[in-house]
């Protein structure tokens, strides 16, 4: 394969895509993950019952995995994107997001209030990760 094509990115460590859309694509030392939801890898199921730190937990579970699935770890995410339906949930998120994120230096990030996720979700998080290939 060129080592310049997309590559898609999957594994059973997350959940499968709900939609037309691959779990990460790896381009050159680029990987681009799509959102995850609280989704439980095995089942398909919601975790949490809509508790928002159990919720952020299997979120940032699900997205590294993803990460770890390109070759890479939490220290290679350099930008996250952070969706809730509710903004008073943020110092919650933040708390648990800080314990996955605790590297010298802390991915860039936006957090912005949706009306809605799926499957009734209370948050989602996607990010962009650099991984430095060997030659």
């Amino acid at each position: 394969m060129d080592s310049s094509a997309p590559e898609p990115i999957e594994t059973k460590f997350a959940p499968k895509p709900v939609g037309p859309y691959n779990q990460a694509v790896l381009v050159e030392n680029w990987l681009f993950c799509s959102g995850q939801i609280a989704l439980e890898p095995e089942t398909g199921e919601m975790i949490g019952n809509g508790n928002i730190e159990e919720e952020t937990r299997q979120v940032l579970k699900n997205l590294i995995a993803v990460v770890e699935a390109a070759g890479g770890k939490n220290s290679n995410v350099i930008r996250t994107t952070i969706y809730l339906t509710d903004l008073n949930d943020f110092s919650k998120v933040n708390k648990i997001y800080a314990e996955t994120f605790n590297n010298e230096i802390s991915p860039a990030r936006a957090c912005v209030e949706v009306s809605k996720l799926p499957k009734g979700g209370k948050i989602e998080i996607d990010c962009v990760a650099w991984l430095m290939k060997e030659k």
